[in-house]
């Protein structure tokens, strides 16, 4: 009995060793020229007494003895390892760092680039192994990750977040459209802060929401501005001047950026929300721009925003943004002394009140973390969908917007589907942009017999700047707001937030919203292009009457 038992407890430890353990995480080329800061992870739990990682030409074990319990980092070099990260791995492999525990090397082992392979032994046998680019695709500063038994279910770059979704229930709600009462919200939820004012955006160049963060910082709130420190265009002058009043008010204004520290986390921090007191989030579409939240009675952009009140929410947000705004990629923002110009815009009639709701229920969306949700959303559709882009922007020549490929194949299945998109002159003057998004759609639609339908928005109608938006509403019970483009780069490689609200109020306040811009855009999926089109109409309208002119007058000689 002894014997059995003695062989049952040695098998026992034999399966504990193996423990699944497994390369879950791997960066063969960060940023920094030379690789140091190269690495590798294991996860699992047991001892490592006969593992040993391989490329196939060199490699290394671990000291007898050593236990994994979870996450073990392996780093070429424990100091550059930190510089990137922020901490000290659990091994290096160049042994440099007296703090830091080496592997013990067998030849020499450097993931190449471009194309190599990890192999994981337990003793003669294999049990794992990556390759690039069979296993995955190899890019500068890409961290490769498995998940669920998958490799790079989606892109993860160096320093990026891997937020996971969450959804917060009984939220309070106040849904908002700019450019109607956009203004009015944010200039009153900064108004309540007390203690903290977090604030995340893109671009920021509206001296009245810069003076109503200044009163908050005189009423003692701490105040933290994280903006993109290289938008597209370049930082505007407005911008500056902004930033040099913050500064000297004494709140905090950082850029995301490029650096010799660190590469920038993001290709666009686009982000625009707003963190107030721990407890209250004020997200949208809109810029902090006089066009995205103009004083009331003043033209803007189509834009949509909420402000929610719930302390969980608020924490998840806050946790993003402290992520986001920390490591070598985050520098002061230096403004000027210059004075701000506010450009003239025409007078405008308000329509949509902000519209309150409690018992909401709400899920952020992220990008690059959670932006599958999107798709998610639109497949969960049963009845509509209604989506207001500001573009939409496909893959490939040949291969559609993955979103918009989701909405075509809900209104297969019966779903009426709706797309509104911008009319602007920046988005129709090219060979490849809205007006030919929309006739592609329609086409679609017609040759399919599909209930769907797209337009272009009739800013003129609407006496609407342009559509800013980036909105989707799935059969009148859910609604998209967020800063999520519809493109390629957006949902994939930029720092982006929205959230999904459920309430039936909430949908049909935006579902007014939108009705109110499709029915003044008309059928025909034509629209007002600002512009260009406008003066066509008029021409040919002048050469129709000077030939008729023309026919009456010989017509006369006669």
């Amino acid at each position: 009995m002894r014997r059995i038992a003695a062989v049952t407890l040695l098998l026992c430890l034999i399966a504990g060793t193996a423990g699944g353990i497994l390369i879950t995480e791997f960066c063969p080329d960060p940023y920094r020229p030379g690789d140091p800061d190269e690495y590798l992870v294991l996860e699992g739990e047991g001892l490592l007494d006969g593992f040993v990682l391989s490329d196939g030409k060199g490699g290394f074990r671990f000291p007898p003895g050593t236990r994994i319990d979870g996450r073990l980092v392996v780093a070429k070099s424990g100091p550059a390892f930190e510089q990137t990260h922020g901490y000290l791995p659990d091994f290096e492999i160049e042994g440099r760092t007296p703090t830091v525990p080496d592997v013990i090397p067998s030849g020499n082992l450097l993931m190449a680039n471009q194309a190599d392979k990890l192999l994981l032994y337990r003793g003669t046998t294999l049990v794992q192994q990556v390759a690039w680019p069979a296993d995955v695709h190899p890019r500068e500063g890409q961290v490769h990750y498995l998940e669920e038994g998958a490799w790079d279910p989606r892109p993860l770059f160096i320093g990026q977040s891997r937020f996971s979704p969450a959804t917060f229930e009984d939220v309070a709600v106040t849904a908002f459209a700019a450019p109607d009462c956009s203004y009015s919200v944010f200039s009153a939820a900064v108004a309540s802060a007390e203690r903290e004012v977090l604030v995340n955006v893109y671009e920021f160049t509206d001296p009245a929401m810069a003076a109503d963060l200044i009163r908050a910082r005189e009423r003692g709130a701490a105040v933290t501005v994280l903006l993109e420190g290289g938008p597209v265009g370049g930082i505007p002058p407005e911008e500056r001047a902004i930033a040099g009043s913050l500064n000297r008010s004494g709140i905090v204004v950082l850029s995301m950026t490029t650096t010799d520290a660190a590469h920038a986390k993001y290709r666009y921090d686009h982000a625009k929300y707003s963190i107030i007191d721990g407890e209250t989030v004020l997200i949208g579409s809109e810029n902090f721009k006089p066009g995205g939240y103009p004083a009331p009675g003043l033209q803007g952009n189509r834009g949509w925003g909420a402000c929610l009140e719930d302390p969980g929410l608020a924490a998840y947000f806050r946790e993003i943004f402290l992520s986001d705004a920390r490591g070598g990629d985050i520098i002061p923002f230096e403004g000027t002394a210059a004075g701000v110009h506010v450009p003239y815009a025409p007078a405008y009639t308000v329509e949509f009140a902000p519209c309150r709701a409690e018992g909401a229920r709400v899920t952020p969306v992220l990008s690059p973390d959670t932006s599958a949700l999107i798709i998610r959303l639109i497949e969960g559709a049963e009845k509509s969908i209604a989506i207001e882009q500001a573009y939409i922007t496909n893959e490939t020549g040949c291969d559609l917007n993955p979103f918009l490929v989701t909405a075509i194949n809900a209104s297969r299945r019966g779903v009426a589907v709706r797309v509104l998109l911008d009319a602007f002159w920046f988005n129709t003057e090219g060979d490849a942009d809205n007006d030919e998004m929309v006739a592609i759609i329609n086409r679609i639609a017609a040759a399919e017999g599909l209930p769907l339908e797209a337009r272009l928005v009739d800013l003129d109608a609407n006496n609407l700047a342009k559509i800013h938006n980036k909105g989707v509403i799935v059969d009148g019970r859910a609604v998209l707001v967020s800063s999520i483009n519809w493109n390629a780069n957006s949902p994939a490689f930029n720092r982006e937030a929205g959230v999904i609200i459920e309430h039936p109020d909430i949908a049909a306040y935006y579902t007014r919203v939108f009705e109110d811009d499709w029915d003044a855009s008309g059928a025909g999926g034509t629209g007002s292009a600002t512009g260009p089109d406008r003066l066509k109409i008029v021409a040919a309208a002048c050469i129709l009457a000077g030939l008729l002119g023309l026919y009456a007058y010989r017509r006369g000689r006669t």
